[in-house]
């Protein structure tokens, strides 16, 4: 089961090589993903300057596959 921390915000968010997005916030165990996001999202969440809007989802725990240093892999098939 994946452990989610304010280190995984500003990562990538990765299924099959692809980037689907990055974490713009992690609350309460909670990782919140920005789908589309532009370079002003990713610099504010890489300086912890995020918040979570009406276009950040939840990330279940079951979906992901692997926490790295700079992404997160999401499985094929969740």
């Amino acid at each position: 089961m994946a452990q989610f921390s304010e280190d995984d915000e500003g990562k990538s968010v990765v299924v099959d090589g692809d980037e689907v997005g990055i974490v713009s916030e992690v609350e309460h165990g909670t990782s919140y993903v920005d789908p589309d996001p532009g370079i002003a999202d990713k610099v504010k969440a890489k300086l912890d300057w995020g918040d979570r809007d009406e276009d950040t989802y939840p990330l279940q725990e079951q979906a992901v596959e692997t926490i790295m240093d700079d992404e997160i892999r999401l499985r094929s098939n969740p």
